[in-house]
């Protein structure tokens, strides 16, 4: 599988950690350099901003897609050529999915959950069967790899739920597999953290 659009879901805000900030950046640099067109939030600042620097600092193709209510709270960010403004939150995940056909995770807050548990109850739902490549910069994926394993143990998933996505440790690793294709693990494939 050819891909052609990478969607990265992060924070709008840096993190205490300079590792994802640099981790943001390094992943717009090497998207753009692999002729991959980075889909992301729209927006300037935090690691949102940082990817898509990384990604202009190269000439790599970025899309933003960014709703009015965030227009001026996550300062969207002007020096993207393709940047799309949508009425609602959903609107913009919409638009986000319809663009990639990968998913990459990097650091983030509620916002970041979300997206990451929409996406991935849509591949559970059959929705869809796109990657979901969760990079784990400095352990910060752990935490949410534990809610998921919580939510097997508990009995309110099936262990197939830790199929849904893939864990890679750090940026090097989710470009590599981005030139594989990504094409999603077997089971059994999965890294367990």
């Amino acid at each position: 599988m050819r891909i052609a659009a990478a969607a990265v879901f992060c924070g709008s805000r840096p993190g205490v950690d300079p590792a994802f900030m640099q981790a943001a950046r390094e992943l717009g640099m090497g998207l753009a350099q692999a002729g991959i067109t980075l889909v992301y939030g729209g927006g300037n600042v935090g690691l949102m901003g940082s990817v898509a620097d990384g990604a202009i600092s190269r000439n790599g193709a970025v899309y933003g897609v960014i709703p009015t209510f965030l227009r001026d709270r996550e300062v969207m960010h002007h020096g993207v050529m393709d940047l799309e403004v949508t009425e609602t939150m959903h609107e913009r995940k919409t638009r986000m999915f319809a663009r990639a056909d990968v998913f990459l995770i990097l650091p983030g807050g509620l916002g970041t959950f979300d997206e990451l548990m929409e996406i991935m109850t849509w591949r559970q739902l059959g929705l869809h069967d796109k990657p979901i490549l969760i990079v784990d910069i400095a352990g910060w994926s752990r935490f949410v790899v534990a809610a998921v394993d919580a939510a097997i143990a508990q009995g309110f998933a099936s262990p197939t739920a830790r199929d849904l996505f893939e864990v890679v440790p750090d940026v090097a690793a989710a470009l590599s597999r981005l030139s594989e294709g990504a094409t999603p693990a077997t089971p059994g494939e999965v890294e367990r953290l």
